[in-house]
C-alpha cells in the first residue's frame, strides 16, 4: 500500500505546484482549459470561446475597469445600439412573458435560426406571482409603474435589453440584440412586458 501512496502524494504536490498564480495567470489557465476541453457541436462552435475587446477588458479587471475605461466602453456600446426603424418599441407583453419564461436556445441541439428564449427569470424577479426567479439582476416588479410608458422610457428599456453594456460596462446581462440572441420583435415584446400597464410586471 505504501508504494502506491508515495507516488500519489508526489503527483498531488506536483499538480498543485503547477497551478497558475495571480489574476492574469488564473484567467489564462481558465481560458486555455475551456479551449482544450470544449468541442464544437451543432451550432455551438469554437468561436464562442473568443472574447471581444470589451469582454477581455472586463475579464482582466475582474469586471471593475477604471472609470475612464468604463465610460469609453459604454459610449462605444451605446453608438452600436440599433433602435427599430419603424419607430415602435413595444410589442405584445404576452409574447414577452413567454420569452421571459423560456431559457431555450443556442445549445448544440438547437437548429440554426431557431428563435431563442430570453431566460429573464433566471436573473430577475419580474412578476410578483412568480415563485421561481434569480437574484443576479435587480427585481423588475413594478418597472412600468416606475418608468412610465413614454417614448423615452420605451427607448431606454429597448436599449438596455439590446445592449446592457452601454449602461454598465461590465454588466452581467447579455447583449441580447448586439450579439443577435434576440431579434427586434422579441425585444419589443420584452419592452411591453416591462412597461405595459396590463402586464403582470405592473399588477
Amino acid at each position: 500500500m505504501k508504494n502506491y501512496l508515495i507516488p500519489l502524494a508526489v503527483l498531488l504536490v506536483a499538480g498543485c505546484a503547477s497551478q497558475p498564480t495571480g489574476p492574469e495567470g488564473k484567467l489564462r489557465f481558465a481560458i486555455d482549459s475551456m479551449k482544450r476541453d470544449f468541442q464544437a457541436k451543432g451550432i455551438a462552435g469554437m468561436d464562442r470561446l473568443e472574447a471581444d475587446k470589451l469582454l477581455q477588458t472586463c475579464n482582466q479587471t475582474g469586471n471593475k475597469p477604471k472609470p475612464d475605461v468604463a465610460e469609453a466602453i459604454e459610449a462605444e456600446q451605446a453608438v452600436a445600439i440599433r433602435l427599430p426603424a419603424d419607430g415602435t418599441h413595444m410589442g405584445d407583453w404576452k409574447e414577452g412573458e413567454k420569452l421571459a419564461q423560456s431559457g431555450r436556445g443556442m445549445t448544440w441541439s438547437d437548429k440554426a435560426g431557431q428563435p431563442n428564449g430570453g431566460n429573464c427569470y433566471n436573473c430577475h424577479r419580474i412578476s410578483k406571482n412568480e415563485i421561481s426567479f434569480g437574484t443576479i439582476g435587480p427585481s423588475l416588479v413594478g418597472y412600468g409603474k416606475l418608468k412610465g410608458t413614454s417614448l423615452e422610457a420605451q427607448k431606454n428599456a429597448y436599449s438596455q435589453i439590446y445592449n446592457s453594456k452601454a449602461f454598465s460596462a461590465c454588466s452581467a446581462m447579455p447583449r441580447f440584440g448586439h450579439v443577435g440572441a434576440l431579434n427586434e420583435k422579441q425585444i419589443k415584446d420584452l419592452v411591453a412586458l416591462l412597461l405595459d400597464p396590463e402586464s403582470p410586471v405592473n399588477k
